[in-house]
């Protein structure tokens, strides 16, 4: 047994994908993010994240390679038709499992029905999680430092992730206006949902900053956040701030299973150490902030 299995069966998830391919061979309706956060007994407030780093995937990518495994099942067996087949897996038309079957497998349905051994290949593509067959990474060092709480201005703002240096620059001119531009010492950001999961009409994220000074109560949409407080697991990362959320997948599935520590429900912010600007993307840094739960 890979000791990414272990992980993930000491962490709840394999129980999760468990319930999963059952829900889809039983055709039962699939649990929401809470009900898999409860089955793997884990907190909601970061299953998501964890699921990503211990499996590589997302739990809709889980049910998604799930279901085809299920298709290419069924379509092994005698006498078989695809139109059966995808609506006996959940599929609203035969096109619509045509159409996921060249996606992830470049293979037509009919093919895969008629050739068993392409079939078992693309089936075994399909029986693990991606993370599984990830490289070997190297070791992190992971510092727990005890961080006091601060104050940032936050706006909250909807977009593409390449698009976050406007946000950014609101934030600054407001501070501008307000005589704080002096007072700037940190530079922060919380990804409330995965950019690389979402389209980027949706993804979410609180750019912020954080002054040496006492803020008064900014005017709407700005808003004063508190963060830190308490233990963390800190990483630093070097190269391209498109890279921080590997990087947290990286902390999540190496450093935190053999730490001896448990997430606490608050916010994982990024510390950016250097402006894009001025700093080339291969040496940019930040500080990955983890909260962890006191002992």
């Amino acid at each position: 047994m890979s000791r990414l299995v272990q992980v993930r069966q000491r962490h709840g998830i394999d129980r999760v994908i468990a319930h999963l391919q059952a829900c889809l061979r039983a055709g039962d309706p699939l649990p929401e993010l809470e009900g898999l956060a409860a089955i793997a007994h884990q907190s909601p407030y970061h299953f998501h994240r964890l699921y990503r780093a211990l499996t590589g995937e997302t739990p809709g990518r889980t049910v998604l390679r799930l279901r085809l495994a299920q298709a290419l099942h069924l379509l092994g067996k005698p006498g078989s038709r695809v139109t059966d087949v995808a609506l006996q897996s959940g599929y609203e038309s035969p096109q619509a499992l045509a159409r996921i079957c060249r996606q992830m497998l470049g293979a037509t349905p009919s093919a895969l029905r008629d050739d068993p051994r392409l079939r078992a290949q693309c089936q075994q593509r399909l029986v693990l999680p991606a993370a599984d067959n990830a490289p070997a990474e190297p070791a992190l060092q992971v510092r727990v430092l005890t961080l006091e709480p601060f104050d940032v201005v936050a706006l909250r703002t909807r977009g593409a992730f390449d698009d976050l240096d406007q946000a950014f620059g609101r934030v600054f001119a407001w501070a501008a206006g307000a005589g704080l531009a002096d007072e700037l010492q940190q530079l922060i950001g919380i990804a409330l949902n995965d950019h690389r999961d979402v389209p980027a009409r949706a993804c979410e994220f609180d750019c912020a900053m954080g002054f040496g000074t006492n803020v008064a109560a900014p005017p709407p949409p700005l808003r004063v956040l508190r963060l830190g407080g308490g233990d963390h697991a800190v990483l630093r990362h070097v190269g391209s701030y498109a890279g921080l959320e590997a990087a947290t997948d990286a902390l999540l599935r190496q450093w935190l299973p053999d730490s001896g520590r448990v997430l606490r429900d608050a916010p994982l912010y990024y510390h950016y150490l250097d402006d894009p600007e001025d700093v080339p993307e291969a040496i940019l840094r930040a500080d990955i902030c983890v909260p962890l739960a006191a002992r």
